[in-house]
């Protein structure tokens, strides 16, 4: 399915990122191997940037071995 780029506009207006920088992301996250360490790291790089919120190493390698180990929880549930 295509969006339109009125959806950008509006994702855009509210969130100040850009359509290239959703649609790459979304491409990485999609073609990615989320089991590589590298990838991972870029893609929380990015959403980082993209939310204007920093990322401590620790808790990024947190989040890496959480991904690589597969143990991010299968249910909405099991987050909270």
């Amino acid at each position: 399915m295509q969006f339109e780029d009125s959806f950008f506009k509006k994702v855009e207006k509210k969130t100040k990122v850009d359509k290239d920088t959703i649609v790459h992301l979304a491409e990485k996250l999609q073609n990615g191997n989320m089991k590589d360490e590298k990838t991972i790291r870029e893609v929380i790089a990015t959403l980082s940037k993209m939310t204007g919120k920093p990322v401590s190493k620790e808790r990024e390698d947190k989040i890496i071995e959480t991904i690589v180990e597969d143990k991010v929880p299968k249910s909405i549930d099991k987050m909270f």
